[in-house]
């Protein structure tokens, strides 16, 4: 596939920024106003202590935060257009520091609100003038016994740029200074090895290059894994810190009381992943099988069990597609994905110079714009009914919300996406006939159970421990570490995998470890899209309706009673299990069609 300047591409496959900014010379003179917009926020610090005045002021914040996040969302998806565009590179930098001067300047609001005593706080919680703010103000006051004086809050802010500093060494000396020994594959052509490069080599046909990059890379970070271990140690021993100061239990009650998330959901996901082991066990042993493999290692586990791309499709067909796979829906959404289509909310191709990957943003006051760099594969058209997953709920959450409940939380941002994702696929399973093209559509939803829900689940169990391990006293060894990581690995792939020296060192490279515990939203998020997708393709009684109505609360409720309203109660197995039974089933078909 050619792939054109910018200049050369069709402007209707091209996203239609004008409902941020009509062009570069608008997002130029609202960035001129920015500052003194914000200084309009700043006016009311020391004044938070009745209710009319917090009302003007979290007014105020709002009108200003649109303004600037419009001006950070067309800064942002100019320069993605074309890192080589200066100008656009420019741009962004002067809006993400129009962005950074707003959180600045509304650090203030917070803590000036909580320092009200216990009376006058039930006042402003009460008061009917802050009914549209009422559940932000309840939110703010349920951090109250966690937050330190005003002295120690900003001490402790003043130690963030300290805090972070175990995480960007750590991705210093993976992308800088370590150094990887080229591989060679079994033509003899060597191939360079680097931290991006990596994953590509697994996912090849040629077992040789698999075998001796997996050798070649693990053999670098088992010379730095004493650093590794400093770095990650130092990690956990700040965020521990922290949760003490703060009066927390632990470093995880910590991060999930953030979002209002008891830790039974956390752990419940692993008790139940774990009672179901036996299906990614059979997963490896049908990797076996199909790679007629005499033992399965752990560079085997991303080898491609088809061979071959497999149906392309125009963008036509995937919009198509799309549309087909949201019916289920309700008319009303489907068209919504059309208009998305018709209005150039989509930036389709790749260009030179453009950013790699694809993603969904919008403010609230423009449309979602998704970016893609569409190529044709069945992985093209999956991503394309991911990203619109996001926009439609961007879509919902802002034409339902006001703006201050406009952001829906990390803990159900991968849902709808998945959904779409889900009821994409389960439509060409039910159209498709041919043994082999089923079987490589089985396996990508198999491939989507084994890396989101299992070996997330097994990153969050580690991250559990490893943090466990420090609090009770235990020493952050890298011996220790190691041994805890490849117990993990042995346990979640079973006795078909055969486990190299390397595979303990896997840990050290992975950077969400430096996230405090957020890996385990992915496997909570596609259990319960997996299970929503299910109650409506089951045409379960109010299952669109329910689910449609999640999509439009934004963070207007805590995120395991929106989940709720959408069927998915994570406070017990049931949704984790529903999810695995339709990984069973997908499993036993596979299995079936290899025999």
């Amino acid at each position: 596939m050619e792939v054109k300047e910018r200049k050369d591409i069709n402007p209707q496959d091209m996203w239609d920024l004008s409902t941020l900014f009509e062009n570069d010379e608008e997002f130029e003179k609202a960035l001129k106003q920015a500052d003194s917009l914000i200084d309009e926020v700043k006016a009311y610090q020391g004044t938070l202590h009745e209710a009319g005045n917090i009302l003007a002021c979290l007014k105020k914040e709002c009108e200003v935060s649109r303004k600037i996040a419009n001006l950070y969302s067309y800064g942002f998806l100019r320069k993605t257009e074309d890192t080589r565009n200066t100008k656009a590179q420019t741009m962004f930098s002067a809006a993400y520091a129009k962005m950074v001067a707003l959180q600045t300047a509304t650090s203030y609001i917070q803590p000036e609100i909580l320092a009200n005593d216990e009376e006058t706080a039930d006042r402003i919680i009460h008061d009917p003038s802050l009914s549209e703010f009422a559940f932000m103000l309840e939110n703010m006051f349920a951090e109250k016994e966690h937050m330190l004086s005003e002295k120690e809050e900003a001490l402790l802010a003043s130690l963030g740029e300290v805090f972070a500093v175990p995480e960007q060494a750590s991705g210093a000396l993976m992308d800088a200074d370590m150094t990887f020994s080229d591989a060679k594959a079994s033509d003899g052509k060597e191939h360079e090895i680097t931290p991006s490069t990596y994953i590509l080599t697994q996912t090849s046909d040629d077992r040789v290059l698999r075998k001796n990059a997996f050798e070649s890379f693990y053999a670098e970070f088992a010379k730095h894994i004493n650093t590794l271990t400093s770095l990650y140690a130092g990690y956990i021993k700040g965020a521990v810190a922290e949760s003490r100061l703060r009066g927390y239990a632990s470093s995880r009650n910590m991060r999930m009381d953030g979002d209002h998330i008891p830790v039974s959901v956390y752990d419940n996901l692993i008790e139940t992943v774990h009672s179901r082991m036996d299906l990614m066990h059979r997963y490896v042993a049908l990797r076996k099988k199909m790679l007629k493999l005499d033992e399965v290692h752990y560079y085997d586990v991303y080898a491609p069990l088809i061979k071959g791309q497999g149906t392309t499709y125009s963008y036509q067909q995937a919009k198509d597609m799309v549309l087909s796979a949201v019916t289920p829906l309700g008319e009303e959404y489907v068209n919504r994905v059309e208009q998305a289509f018709a209005e150039r909310w989509v930036d389709v191709w790749p260009n030179k110079g453009k950013e790699g990957g694809a993603f969904s943003e919008g403010t609230y006051d423009s449309n979602p714009f998704i970016k893609m760099n569409y190529t044709g594969t069945l992985d093209s058209v999956s991503t394309l009914a991911h990203e619109m997953g996001h926009s439609q709920h961007t879509w919902l959450t802002n034409h339902t919300q006001p703006y201050q409940y406009s952001h829906y939380t990390m803990f159900v941002a991968e849902v709808a996406s998945t959904v779409n994702e889900n009821l994409l696929i389960e439509q060409m399973l039910k159209q498709e006939t041919d043994p082999k093209e089923r079987l490589r559509l089985l396996n990508q939803y198999m491939e989507g159970f084994k890396g989101t829900v299992y070996r997330q689940t097994m990153f969050a169990e580690f991250e559990k421990e490893a943090h466990a391990m420090y609090e009770a006293g235990q020493p952050l060894t890298c011996d220790n570490l190691n041994a805890l990581y490849e117990r993990l690995i042995r346990e979640y792939f079973g006795e078909q995998l055969v486990v190299d020296e390397q595979v303990k060192y896997e840990w050290a490279r992975i950077p969400h470890f430096y996230y405090l515990f957020y890996v385990y939203v992915y496997a909570t998020g596609y259990c319960s899209a997996t299970a929503i997708s299910q109650n409506i393709l089951n045409h379960k009684e109010g299952a669109v309706e329910n689910y449609l109505k999640f999509l439009s609360m934004g963070s207007s409720a805590y995120p395991l009673d929106e989940l709720k309203v959408a069927g998915v109660d994570l406070a017990t197995p049931q949704p984790i299990d529903i999810a695995l039974d339709k990984f069973a089933s997908v499993l036993d078909e596979a299995e079936k069609i290899v025999e």
